[in-house]
C-alpha cells in the first residue's frame, strides 16, 4: 500500500469528540453507498439509511440496496425493515431514526446517515412541525374522491381550503395534496397554518456532505445501472409485485414502468428506456432538493478519496 494512499488515510482514526451525525447525501448513483461504508469503517461505527424505498423487504433491485457483501462490510439499518404492506411516513421515519440514535450515541461517537431521500434526511436532521391528528375516515374518504373523481378534483379543494400552501406544493403528488387536505379537514385550519419552517434542535452535531457528479457522467452511471439492474433480475422482480402496484411503495420508477409493460402498453425495450429517463427526471429532482441545503458542503464523488476528504473534513468541523 502506498504512503498517503486513501486506505492509509482512513485508518489513521481521529474521533471526533462530540457526537456527530455525518449525513451523506446526493442523486441516485453517485456513489454514496460505497462512501458511507468506507466512513463506517474508518469511525468503526454504523450507518443508518435515509433512502425511503431500501425500507422495504420485496424491493431489491430496483431500489439499489446495498449488496449483502457491502451489508457485510458495516452495520446498515433501515434497510429490509419494513414490508410494501406497511404503511410508513417521513414523520414515522423522524421517531424511529431519532430513537435509534439515542442508542447508539451511547456506543459511537459518530454515525452515518445515508440517502438520496431529502424529505427523510431532513426528518433527523431539523425535524417537522406538529400537525393535529387525523380524524378517523378521512383519508379513507379523501381517497375514495381521488379514485372517484381525479387528482384536479382534490387540486380545487385545496386551492380553496389552503390557497397559501396550493401555491407551494408540488401539485401532481397526490400524497401531499391528500395529506394537507386530510389535516384541513380534521382541523378546520389550513396546513399551511401549522408550518413554521423552524428547525428543532438536535442533541448532536450534524456534519452534512453531498456528493456531486457531472451531469454527464452521472448520466451514464444511471444508464449503466439500469441495464444491470435488469440483468439481474428487474423485470421478475417487478412482475412479482404487479398485485400490490397500487400501493405506495410502488408507486417508484424502474416498477411503474415495468407495471405498463406487463399490462401491454408498451414493450420492454421502451419500458427500460423510461426507467433510464425517469431515473434521469429524478436524480435531476434531488439536485433541486439538496441545493437548497445551505448546510451542505459538495465534494467531487468522481475525484478519488471522498471518503478520506469527508472524514477530514468532519474531523475539522467537530
Amino acid at each position: 500500500m502506498k504512503p498517503g494512499s486513501c486506505y492509509e488515510l482512513l485508518t489513521m482514526n481521529h474521533q471526533p469528540l462530540s457526537k456527530t451525525l455525518i449525513v451523506i447525501a446526493g442523486p441516485t448513483a453517485s456513489g454514496k453507498t460505497a462512501v458511507g461504508i468506507e466512513l463506517a469503517k474508518h469511525y468503526r461505527t454504523v450507518v443508518v439509511s435515509a433512502d425511503s424505498r431500501q425500507f422495504y423487504q420485496e424491493m431489491s433491485i430496483g431500489t439499489a440496496k446495498p449488496s449483502p457483501e457491502e451489508l457485510a462490510q458495516a452495520k446498515h439499518y433501515f434497510i429490509d425493515s419494513l414490508s410494501i404492506t406497511e404503511t410508513y411516513t417521513a414523520g414515522d421515519y423522524e421517531k424511529d431514526a431519532l430513537s435509534l440514535l439515542d442508542e447508539l450515541f451511547k456506543i459511537h461517537n459518530v454515525v452515518i446517515l445515508v440517502g438520496g431521500s431529502g424529505l427523510f434526511i431532513k426528518a433527523v436532521c431539523e425535524g417537522f412541525d406538529v400537525f393535529p391528528e387525523i380524524r378517523p375516515g378521512v383519508r379513507e374518504k379523501l381517497i375514495e374522491e381521488f379514485e372517484a373523481n381525479g387528482l384536479g378534483y382534490l387540486q380545487e379543494k385545496l386551492r380553496s381550503a389552503d390557497p397559501a400552501y396550493y401555491s407551494q406544493v408540488d401539485l401532481n403528488n397526490s400524497q401531499r395534496v391528500i395529506r394537507a387536505l386530510e389535516v384541513f379537514e380534521s382541523s378546520g385550519a389550513p396546513y399551511s397554518s401549522f408550518r413554521t419552517s423552524g428547525s428543532m434542535e438536535r442533541p448532536f452535531r450534524v456534519v452534512k456532505i453531498g456528493l456531486s457528479v457531472e451531469r454527464a457522467a452521472l448520466y451514464d452511471h444511471i444508464n449503466r445501472r439500469v441495464d444491470d439492474m435488469i440483468k439481474r433480475g428487474l423485470v421478475d422482480e417487478a412482475r412479482a409485485l404487479l398485485p400490490y402496484r397500487h400501493l405506495n411503495a410502488l408507486n417508484t420508477v424502474g416498477y411503474t414502468e415495468l407495471f405498463n409493460y406487463f399490462n401491454g402498453n408498451t414493450d420492454l425495450d421502451t419500458a427500460i428506456a423510461a426507467i433510464k429517463q425517469n431515473t434521469r427526471r429524478f436524480a435531476k429532482r434531488q439536485m433541486t432538493w439538496f441545493n437548497k441545503d445551505k448546510e451542505i458542503t459538495w465534494l467531487a464523488a468522481d475525484k478519488g478519496c471522498v471518503a478520506d476528504k469527508i472524514a477530514a473534513l468532519a474531523d475539522n468541523l467537530v
